[in-house]
């Protein structure tokens, strides 16, 4: 199924969500951990209590007390000192653990996701961007590492404070609290009201500021090219602009934090010097003392800059919440090809057949277009069964049924006589091997890639797979042999060297069936020749199935079978075939006529 479109409002911004819910999953996790979450919970009520409480209580005593002529002034200096510590502890604490936990929840969503999207079909991700998913496992997961590690704690530690802060200046002196509640909204809505304008801006200046990375990234990628057409000062321009136009919105939101600062400053502090000034009266009549006026405009600072972080963290909140069902999302995603309850196990020692009978298959994506329909095709353990025809008439999704990345609406396809829907399918595709049309390698050094299909070979075995697939000498020729980095998609490779190296992988997994997928329509003349030796090797005492659009590479097979609009239009070998005039012979006279007389 295809995940509900909600794309990042930039490459690092998650849509919000509209509730907290989807922050349960978050919660779930980090509980898992109770030793840790208990310490930080511990830590959080400690630092809290002691600003809100403890420490205007302390301010009061040294003002009433301290100042007020007894003769161990120290003493009260003394009990704020440690305090002090306690506060300092408590955050190293807390840090340590909300932080601990941040880190760990983020390590188990991610591991957990990707865990899953190892199990999905291939159909979910052609219905999928690889690309957005790509985005959700960095983006979202940082998202809810600033979730749990920082906004959730610094949301509860300012609930708390708040709660007990209110309660505390009610208990110092009801009069003042009662004008300071008031008083808070005037602060909260201009706070409210341009935090989210300002909020806006700022993701507007994020994406300018992308679209200047955006350029970079491309004219930089292509220089070649710019400079080839000469079109240097064109891209200088079109760079100014960009910049220009990022600089426009980042005067737009100085701007606004510019009148934001200065509104605030001018509420708070005209609101402290307020407050003093009732206070003073109070003092002035004896109502009150002017440790607790001290204490109260401690305390009230305090409440109101944790009333302010609470609605600034609230964004951060419902942006965790979208990262969390995001991320819930993929994780609860199921996939469509699974092994039944009680698989049928394939024979044993393995024949090597293959047979499709009246299969029918559309793909997710085109639901009313037939990609292969009334296929029948059985080939016979040992058999070598070349399928051409032009592109789009089904050859490659004969390999996706055969590899059970799909199942087909019709028909039955079986291997040694077992339904491929009543198998499991990790066994169906450990009896195969797939050479690509590209030779797909990843960022790992050789070795790593020459056993992937078999990751318990030795270097005996692998070195004797890549001489038969003529790729030792080139393999030998690298810095540090096997354990060489291969670079990014093998990019220290040639394209020849990464078919031969592909080969060999094939040749590993020692499989009973091969498949072979253009294996060589990228080649330079060399490169095939050598690709086409080692390919000879591998097929030997193979149940083989090739597509090919050259011609030549399949004169010698078995069989050709003859695809057109996803049906069998034909099927023999190369001379039946030729001498039959039909499709096969009209590809065949173009191809080998162009052979004979290149341009």
């Amino acid at each position: 199924m295809a995940l509900p479109s909600e794309k990042p409002e930039s490459e690092t911004e998650a849509k919000p969500a509209r509730s907290l819910g989807p922050l349960r999953m978050i919660f779930r996790e980090a509980l898992k951990y109770p030793w840790h979450y208990t310490a930080a919970m511990i830590a959080l009520l400690v630092t809290a209590t002691v600003t809100s409480l403890a420490l205007p209580s302390a301010l009061k005593l040294i003002i009433d007390r301290g100042f007020g002529g007894e003769e161990d002034v120290g003493r009260w200096f003394r009990y704020l000192l440690i305090l002090v510590g306690v506060l300092g502890l408590g955050t190293a604490v807390r840090f340590y653990f909300i932080s601990w936990l941040g880190e760990r929840v983020v390590a188990d969503v991610r591991t957990r996701v990707y865990d899953n999207l190892l199990r999905l079909s291939p159909s979910f991700f052609e219905e999928n961007s690889p690309k957005e998913i790509s985005s959700r496992m960095v983006a979202d997961t940082a998202i809810i590492e600033q979730v749990v590690g920082t906004t959730l704690s610094v949301a509860l530690r300012n609930t708390i404070m708040v709660i007990l802060g209110v309660g505390y200046l009610f208990w110092l002196a009801p009069q003042l609290a009662v004008w300071l509640v008031l008083g808070l909204p005037l602060v909260m809505i201009p706070l409210v009201v341009f935090g989210r304008r300002l909020k806006g801006v700022s993701r507007d200046s994020q994406d300018r500021v992308a679209d200047v990375g955006g350029i970079t990234t491309e004219v930089l990628s292509a220089m070649k090219i710019v400079q080839g057409f000469n079109q240097e000062g064109r891209e200088s321009g079109r760079f100014a602009a960009a910049v220009e136009r990022t600089f426009a919105t980042a005067k737009v939101r100085i701007m606004l934090r510019a009148v934001m600062t200065a509104l605030l400053i001018t509420l708070i502090f005209g609101g402290l010097v307020l407050l003093l000034w009732r206070g003073a009266v109070l003092v002035t009549t004896g109502e009150i003392t002017g440790g607790t006026i001290g204490a109260f405009i401690f305390a009230g600072v305090i409440v109101a800059g944790s009333a302010g972080a609470l609605t600034e963290v609230m964004g951060d909140l419902l942006r965790g919440a979208g990262a969390a069902s995001r991320l819930g999302e993929l994780m609860a995603e199921e996939p469509v090809i699974t092994a039944p309850a009680r698989p049928q196990a394939l024979p044993h020692p393995p024949r090597g057949s293959l047979a499709f009978s009246g299969v029918t298959f559309s793909y997710p994506t085109r639901p009313g277009e037939n990609a292969i329909a009334d296929f029948t095709l059985t080939v016979e353990p040992g058999e070598t069964v070349a399928i051409v025809g032009p592109s789009g008439a089904g050859k490659s999704t004969v390999f996706q049924l055969a590899e059970r990345f799909y199942d087909p609406q019709a028909g039955t396809v079986r291997m040694d006589g077992v339904p491929l829907t009543q198998a499991d399918p990790a066994e169906v595709r450990r009896r195969m091997a797939l050479v690509p049309q590209e030779g797909v390698l990843f960022a790992a050094n050789a070795r790593d890639n020459l056993r992937y299909g078999a990751w318990d070979a030795s270097d005996e075995a692998i070195w004797e797979a890549a001489r038969a697939a003529n790729a030792e000498q080139f393999l030998r020729d690298l810095p540090d042999g096997l354990d060489t980095f291969l670079g990014e998609g093998g990019a220290r490779l040639s394209g020849g060297q990464r078919q031969r190296m592909a080969i060999a992988r094939a040749l590993l997994r020692d499989a009973p069936i091969l498949l072979l997928d253009e294996a060589t329509s990228a080649l330079d003349a060399e490169s095939e020749r050598l690709v086409q030796d080692a390919l000879e090797r591998l097929m030997a005492e193979r149940t083989t199935l090739v597509i090919a659009h050259r011609l030549a590479t399949v004169r010698a097979a078995d069989r050709i079978v003859v695809m057109e609009g996803g049906r069998i239009v034909e099927i023999g070998d190369h001379a039946s075939l030729s001498a039959e005039g039909g499709l096969y012979a009209r590809l065949a006279a173009l191809q080998f006529a162009d052979t004979a007389n290149p341009a």
